[in-house]
């Protein structure tokens, strides 16, 4: 079977220049969009946050000034995290039409909800809502100056469940999906998609590869790839994962060199999505994955117990991939950590915990290994 949705191009990762990230090499990035347009893919996704700020004028210089706006989409987002007041709403969003360079903007989002935006850390309301924001972008679209309104979301099923119930204007819903975050507990992919598919919305497709994370895999993660299939890329494995849901507006992949293009556009173009006995291999290399971590895959002995109201299992699970991951600080596990804890306790990861023991079932007591674990989840939360 074909892939059910197209490549989307994310600009979150693009080719630069001697690693500044805002001194772009347009040589490479002006074929990547070319070669990218020319393959019949049209999706470009990027922020007012990405590369320092400046990935939308990168958007801006290398597609909208060399291409007409009718041979592409553009897709950018709001800064929900990076905002206090009202006030800086119209000015935000007046400023990123002028980054782009165009008068409207294809599918717009407003980035990043979770928990502690949507909420609060006291659960009586983020500043989501102090603000009006969604006021701001229902009027946008009712001037025109979007055309589709939707959300990028990194918190639970539960919460993603009641915004939408809440929002009816949300026309889809951008979440991270692979392999290793389908079923974590944590991240919880297959629970939040069904929620954007049960109301009736599309979804965007965001960290296939887990920001290059099954791409650069285990030893023994690869060995058991490579035994499936020797010419298939660990890369390959996670974006056929994701080829056959329904409802999917785009698959985004950040890509940063022409030849991560290349292979991308081929896996989409020539590529059938797994068949039902891969997707069962495939499972069972999951645990390949996570055994290993310094944690392994088998936590139960940790079943049943919580550290500031998140299960021990998901803190664990959730150290262990990280470790695992070629940027481990940004394995994004560690943020669904914080909007856990703001959304169970009420607690501020990043204020003074509450002192307390993790005992386990047999009466073993865990405090200092999971503590370590936890603090580190912190110590790298954004």
């Amino acid at each position: 079977m074909a892939f059910k949705a197209p490549l989307g191009f994310g600009m979150m990762r693009l080719p630069v220049i001697d690693k500044n990230p805002t001194d772009f090499d347009y040589e490479k990035l002006n074929k990547m969009v070319d070669d990218f347009l020319d393959a019949g893919f049209t999706y470009f996704d990027t922020s007012y946050v990405y590369h320092e700020g400046k990935s939308e004028e990168a958007v801006r210089k290398a597609l909208v000034e060399r291409h007409p706006h009718d041979s592409y989409t553009v897709a950018t987002k709001f800064p929900t995290f990076a905002f206090s007041s009202e006030e800086e709403i119209e000015p935000i969003f007046n400023e990123q039409l002028e980054r782009l360079g165009v008068e409207y903007i294809d599918y717009y989002l407003l980035h990043n909800f979770q928990t502690v935006y949507y909420d609060g850390i006291d659960g009586k309301g983020g500043i989501v809502g102090e603000t009006n924001l969604f006021d701001h972008a229902k009027k946008w679209k009712e001037d025109g100056k979007i055309r589709h309104l939707g959300i990028s979301f990194h918190s639970s099923p539960e919460l993603l469940d009641r915004i939408l119930s809440e929002h009816p204007e949300i026309e889809f819903v951008q979440i991270p999906i692979n392999y290793i975050d389908w079923e974590s507990e944590l991240v919880r992919a297959k629970e939040a998609y069904d929620v954007i598919r049960k109301h009736g919305k599309k979804v965007v497709i965001m960290e296939p590869v887990k920001g290059g994370g099954l791409s650069l895999v285990p030893e023994k993660v690869e060995k058991a790839l490579k035994e499936m299939d020797s010419e298939l890329s660990p890369a390959s494995w996670a974006l056929r994962f994701v080829g056959d849901l329904d409802g999917v507006i785009t698959v985004l992949s950040g890509m940063s060199e022409p030849e991560q293009m290349e292979e991308n556009i081929k896996i989409f173009k020539e590529m059938p999505t797994l068949t039902d006995e891969e997707k069962k291999k495939l499972s069972e290399i999951v645990k390949i994955y996570k055994d290993a971590g310094p944690f392994g895959s088998n936590l139960s002995k940790y079943e049943g117990v919580t550290l500031h109201g998140v299960p021990v299992t998901a803190i664990l699970e959730a150290y262990n991939i990280c470790q695992l991951q070629s940027d481990p600080g940004f394995s994004d596990d560690n943020n669904y950590f914080k909007n856990a804890v703001a959304e169970k306790a009420h607690l501020d990861i990043f204020g003074e915990l509450p002192e307390e023991k993790v005992i386990l079932k047999d009466g073993t007591d865990a405090t200092e290994e999971v503590k370590k674990a936890e603090d580190w989840l912190i110590k790298n939360s954004f």
